[in-house]
């Protein structure tokens, strides 16, 4: 069956009737005062309401309090980049909807940066991991810094060395983690060092869990946080050692490596939060956990809930 032929990617009543069902499952709510299904229909305006509550009656509509609100694209058509961005494995890029949904380049390139905002975090909350569960942990670097942040240190922070041997230089630094068959959460920092790494492992993973990461001295003193540490030395080839290792999180870096050098290609770094949160939310809600294309379609738009974006160009 063609997922397109259904009626909210070309008819605006339906699309709007869907997204109303998707963000109201108990009736309108109003983004004024809150009050749900106080609300009645405003003649010869479709999809307007106005709130019954005496102290409020403000009109509204299902795009009000969300990144879609003033956006001129018809609704259909933001269901179709919803639909597109979130069945991508490794993304769609805005020249690539652009052509597909029949909008200018500046537009569709607005409509990923509100879709992935409406994508952050996911609906996801607490710490990974828990008791017997496993959290792996890992640094990855990608991209050029900004060239006014270029730095006289290498990215973990350790001063250049002659044979320069220290790592990587001048490359944005990621943080993520995952739990062993469950979610992935990364991180842009500025200095992939061990006491931002650290804080980052001590308040999203759960002191039950095993941890287990590679050999880097980042992580060289999580034992005395958490259930257990076990670490694989990947400089002496070694990457699995019994149910010990880190593929579950390199793997999660290779889709997003392979997204971003194939589909994206160029991003600057004050994006490059947002993507990362992109990422995430597909690999959170991907056929494995039990999603559909679908599915992830409208946990994206519930998503859109209180976040606006207010770019005026492309950079």
């Amino acid at each position: 069956m063609n997922a397109f032929a259904a009626p909210h990617f070309s008819n605006e009543t339906a699309a709007r009737e869907l997204i109303e069902k998707t963000r109201w499952p108990d009736g309108p709510v109003c983004p004024h005062c809150g009050s749900i299904n106080k609300a009645y229909a405003v003649t010869g305006r479709a999809g307007l309401y106005r709130c019954a509550e005496p102290e409020c009656r403000m009109d509204f509509s299902v795009t009000v309090g969300t990144v879609m609100e003033r956006s001129k694209i018809p609704l259909h058509k933001w269901m179709m980049g919803f639909y597109l961005m979130c069945a991508s494995k490794k993304g769609i890029s805005a020249h690539q909807l652009h052509r597909a949904l029949g909008i200018t380049y500046q537009s569709a390139w607005f409509m990923c940066h509100r879709i992935r905002e409406a994508m952050r975090d996911g609906g996801l909350a607490g710490p990974l991991g828990g008791s017997g569960k496993v959290v792996e942990a890992d640094e990855t670097y990608f991209g050029p810094i900004a060239k006014d942040k270029i730095r006289t240190k290498t990215t973990s922070g350790r001063p250049y060395t002659k044979g320069g041997r220290t790592g990587p230089s001048n490359k944005r630094a990621i943080v993520a983690l995952v739990e062993r068959g469950g979610n992935l959460r990364s991180f842009h920092v500025a200095v992939a060092d061990k006491s931002s790494v650290q804080a980052i492992v001590a308040e999203n993973v759960a002191r039950e869990s095993h941890l287990f990461t590679d050999e880097s001295k980042l992580y060289h003193g999580a034992d005395h946080h958490f259930a257990s540490h076990e670490t694989v030395k990947h400089s002496a080839k070694e990457y699995v050692r019994g149910a010990v290792h880190t593929n579950t999180i390199e793997g999660a870096f290779s889709i997003f490596k392979r997204g971003m050098k194939g589909v994206y290609q160029h991003c600057a770094e004050k994006h490059l939060h947002r993507y990362l949160a992109e990422f995430d939310f597909r690999y959170n809600h991907r056929v494995g956990l039990g999603h559909s294309d679908i599915d992830r379609t409208y946990a994206a738009i519930r998503g859109t809930t209180g976040k606006r974006l207010t770019y005026k160009q492309p950079h």
